[in-house]
């Protein structure tokens, strides 16, 4: 089991359970080696079948998610998240969600997916989360074979590295906003816009 704490309803940290996929192998200096060497083969097959969010049933049963909702994302990431964009997760993220079936395992864009989740939370219907269900379902029986996770992901798997990368933010500010994100973990706090990350 691996245990992983993210931003829930209105940016609130709670505690996201999921199979492993990886190892915690390290490199000479002690550091995770990439996402992408330490998914195992079995990690792959979870990754593909979805399986590996099974336990997030556990979460859905305390109330922290939903079956059907916007993912709940990396707080490192979200810290990044401009005002509009944080409107889309002042509701609970769930087991499977709008950005799911567009592509968001591994094809859509950043800016893609928030739009997606946006147009979700402003919209939520029986109908639509029902639509969502089954084309979950869908998308996992006409996988290509990808997993999710950056070993596959067609996008920087990573918005905070995306944004460095795009001279979006600045080093001080990526330095700055890992840095909140982990004083938000450590404090069970909760993800709110940062002004100070969105100023060049």
């Amino acid at each position: 089991m691996f245990c992983q704490y993210r931003p829930g309803k209105d940016g609130k940290i709670f505690k996201l359970y999921k199979f492993r996929s990886m190892t915690n192998e390290t490199d000479e200096n002690g550091m995770l080696l990439p996402d992408e060497k330490r998914i195992t083969k079995f990690g792959k097959f979870l990754r593909k079948t979805s399986l590996d969010e099974l336990p997030q049933l556990l979460n859905i049963i305390k109330g922290d998610m939903s079956i059907i909702g916007p993912r709940p994302r990396l707080v490192k990431d979200m810290i990044f998240y401009s005002e509009e964009t944080l409107k889309a997760y002042c509701v609970k993220p769930g087991l499977t969600g709008p950005s799911q079936i567009s592509g968001g395992r591994s094809e859509s864009s950043w800016e893609s997916i928030f739009e997606e989740d946006l147009k979700y939370s402003q919209n939520i219907t029986f109908f639509n989360d029902l639509k969502i269900f089954f084309k979950t379902i869908g998308a996992i029986f006409k996988s290509d074979g990808s997993s999710e996770g950056a070993e596959s992901s067609k996008r920087d798997y990573y918005y905070c590295d995306y944004l460095l990368k795009q001279n979006k933010i600045s080093p001080s500010q990526y330095a700055l906003g890992l840095a909140i994100s982990d004083e938000i973990i450590s404090s069970n706090g909760k993800v709110e816009f940062q002004k100070d990350l969105h100023t060049n």
